[in-house]
């Protein structure tokens, strides 16, 4: 496993990382004992950043994982988790946004007891663009103040952000204090827009964290999640893309998963897995390099949906609709 540091957090982290988004059953059913297993396999392969949110399930992930990492030495690890964004269990959907001072401190709190720590390396602020944005100016105010002062008493180590739209992250890298950021869904076989944010985050130290490499499900070569807002159409072409690499002897989520973590600007590039199996299998992928003209053949065939900005509130409202 190859090392990077991670801007100017201090922290030098493993090429990939794991995002334990999956152990709260968000993209398909979980075995909680697999599930530990794939955070073990991680560790034992060099792994050491670990990423989670109390969101992911409803506080699920965070259980699991506090469960996998019990009794594994505080150092052999660095651990970052989310804060603003509330599910209950099983109701993707429904989630509670709340950026105040009180909230913020509460669920830090209340996640430190899940996952056995009194101490996150990183605190990301999470999805304040949800909800049709109403309450992204409280966080980036209020929210962003609390983590401040969070990070002055010692208790967080780095503040950091996680957010979808590109006009948020160039207004984040322009205007405030971000020690790393969590870009998810921006650099992908589908989406390179994160390459914008490379001389920002150059210039500001700013750690970027390279999140969903799979696309959100997209690139995974099975179906994306209901709660995903991709068309019918769109998701088509994800298929044929997906079927052009099995021609090939490869499956779409290898190639994936290689371009993601393979460019050297990126510090590191997060996967979530629920089986020990994929886990090796993507750290072994990662070592390989991966073939320039599938790439050209599979970009060409996503060419109508490259650098698409993907509506996730019509997603959601489109799933709890489903569910209704």
């Amino acid at each position: 496993m190859k090392y990077n540091l991670l801007g100017k957090t201090g922290l030098t982290v493993s090429r990939l990382s794991f995002g334990a988004s999956s152990l709260g059953g968000v993209f398909h059913p979980v075995d909680e004992n697999e599930a530990i297993r794939s955070v073990h396999a991680a560790l034992d392969l060099g792994i050491n950043f670990f990423d989670v949110a109390p969101a992911y399930g409803g506080t699920v992930a965070e259980s699991v994982l506090g469960k996998a990492l019990k009794g594994i030495p505080r150092d052999r690890y660095y651990l970052s988790t989310k804060v603003g964004k509330y599910t209950r269990p099983g109701g993707y959907g429904d989630d509670t946004l709340d950026y105040s001072r009180a909230r913020l401190r509460a669920s830090l709190d209340e996640s430190a007891g899940r996952l056995g720590t009194d101490y996150f390396d990183i605190i990301h602020l999470h999805d304040f663009e949800y909800q049709r944005r109403q309450h992204t100016e409280w966080a980036l105010t209020e929210g962003v103040a609390a983590l401040l002062e969070l990070k002055k008493e010692g208790r967080i180590g780095n503040v950091s952000f996680g957010t979808y739209p590109m006009d948020l992250w160039h207004r984040i890298f322009k205007t405030l204090p971000a020690d790393a950021a969590l870009v998810h869904n921006h650099y992908t076989l589908q989406d390179t827009r994160a390459l914008e944010l490379l001389p920002a985050a150059k210039a500001k130290g700013i750690g970027i964290i390279n999140g969903s490499p799979f696309g959100s499900g997209l690139l995974s070569g099975r179906e994306a999640p209901t709660w995903h807002p991709a068309t019918a159409g769109e998701r088509q072409l994800f298929r044929q893309a997906a079927a052009l690499c099995e021609q090939r002897g490869a499956p779409i989520s290898k190639l994936a998963l290689q371009f993601s973590s393979q460019n050297r600007d990126f510090p590191t590039t997060l996967f979530s897995s629920t089986r020990s199996e994929s886990v090796r299998r993507n750290v072994a992928w990662c070592e390989e390099p991966y073939d320039p003209a599938l790439l050209a053949e599979v970009q060409r065939i996503l060419g109508p949906v490259m650098n698409q900005q993907w509506d996730y509130d019509a997603g959601v409202d489109r799933f709890s609709k489903h569910k209704s």
